[in-house]
């Protein structure tokens, strides 16, 4: 899941990754950006597949890490967007937005193109910095 975070406060994450892809550097990268201690978003088009498996290892090592930073990610990620095209494809992802809210601590939002995305990140930065200020 490596990700872009030159356009923070939206942070782009890719699931297109080699086999030798190296996991350490995407918390390294996620820790960066909680340590900035400003809400953000995190955006993909790049949506996980079925094929897409992590080993047991790499479960229970994402697990902890979550644990570890619970607080934060509650605190300062205010969604990830999902960008899928497809009307029957977001159908079926909105039963896994439950399961990954209550995992990761923050909601799994859709939309249907980058437009859409980026006009709900904007949405939730300008909700938050409204409650922020009042």
């Amino acid at each position: 899941m490596p990700l872009d975070s030159t356009n923070f406060p939206f942070v782009w994450m890719t699931y297109d990754e080699g086999p030798d892809h190296d996991h350490d550097e995407d918390f390294e990268a996620l820790e960066a950006n909680l340590k900035r201690g400003t809400p953000f978003v995190l955006l993909t088009d790049s949506a996980p597949t079925e094929e897409h498996q992590h080993s047991q290892e790499e479960k229970k090592r994402t697990s902890l890490w979550m644990k570890k930073h619970k607080a934060e990610l509650r605190t300062l990620v205010l969604a990830m967007i999902v960008i899928e095209p497809s009307a029957a494809k977001r159908l079926a992802f909105k039963p896994f937005g439950i399961a990954f809210a209550k995992f990761w601590g923050y909601p799994l939002k859709l939309a249907s193109s980058r437009e859409e995305a980026m006009a709900i990140a904007g949405k939730l930065m300008s909700e938050r910095s409204g409650r922020a200020t009042a």
